[in-house]
């Protein structure tokens, strides 16, 4: 019943783009009506649920039908979240949060901050409004959304968090409304746990808590926000175990296996960070 709705349905989703060289493109007149069976089974049958939204506009009609779907199955604490939210609004914020929603951000705007301020100028709050959805109390969680419109580098992702800067240098967000380190790593560690419903296995520095690590070439919270994104791994344990060592670390790394297949040029090329 799930996949017969999900590919009906399976053209809302693509009509919400995050391209912003072009104008943006309003949902089709059935969205809602294709859209409440789904909601209303997730909600039935309490399976947490995610939906991709790049605009305030888009989200509000969602919101439209979650708010009806609640009013007859409630919500009661069931785990969704939007993703993405670029140009969430604050009167949606609060409705995200009444029906106890999270956000989950990506840095897009590092690569289409110029795109943006071509079409609609150059914006007077954060895009999307990461310091209001954690001000209001949402769940925020933090990624790069590789490897579809980005690299999967975290330092980068960091790095706009820090600067409000896109990857062309250009100041996106106004200055006052970048985060501090401490908070920006939050949202890629505790943050982001939620959205797995892993928020009390891990996440933190805590007894009980799975803990993956690195040793890091350089202080994260010493350096200054624009040398972030040069941030390197020197040793990586995964699981309890070495999965990557380099510098001083290198004769512990582990033997990778063969490239498949051997003409790959992923054998060639040595690394996009290279």
């Amino acid at each position: 019943m799930l996949k017969k709705a999900l590919e009906k349905t399976s053209s809302l989703q693509r009509t919400d783009f995050e391209n912003f060289l072009e104008p943006r493109i309003v949902l089709s007149d059935e969205m809602e009506t294709d859209l409440e069976p789904i909601i209303r089974l997730l909600v039935k049958n309490r399976w947490p649920f995610r939906l991709h939204a790049t605009y305030g506009e888009s989200i509000d009609r969602m919101l439209n039908v979650f708010e009806k779907v609640n009013k007859e199955i409630p919500f009661n604490g069931l785990r969704w979240f939007f993703d993405h939210a670029e140009t969430i609004t604050p009167s949606e914020l609060q409705r995200v949060k009444k029906l106890g929603g999270g956000i989950a951000v990506q840095f897009r705007m590092y690569y289409q901050g110029e795109l943006y301020n071509k079409l609609y100028g150059a914006p007077k709050t954060q895009l999307p409004p990461i310091k209001k959805m954690l001000e209001l109390g949402i769940p925020v969680g933090m990624g790069t959304d590789a490897t579809r419109i980005s690299t999967y580098n975290p330092w980068m992702s960091l790095h706009w968090l820090l600067t409000g800067k896109t990857i062309g240098g250009m100041q996106f967000w106004p200055k006052d409304q970048v985060l501090d380190k401490f908070t920006a790593l939050q949202l890629y560690t505790s943050g982001s746990a939620w959205f797995s419903g892993e928020e009390k296995d891990k996440g933190k520095l805590i007894k009980g808590m799975y803990a993956d690590m690195a040793i890091l070439s350089d202080d994260y919270f010493s350096l200054k926000p624009d040398d972030i994104r040069k941030i390197e791994s020197v040793l990586t344990i995964v699981n309890g175990k070495i999965v990557y060592a380099s510098a001083e670390y290198k004769a512990l790394n582990p033997e990778i296996p063969a490239v498949i297949p051997d003409w790959s040029p992923v054998k060639y090329f040595g690394g996009y960070q290279k």
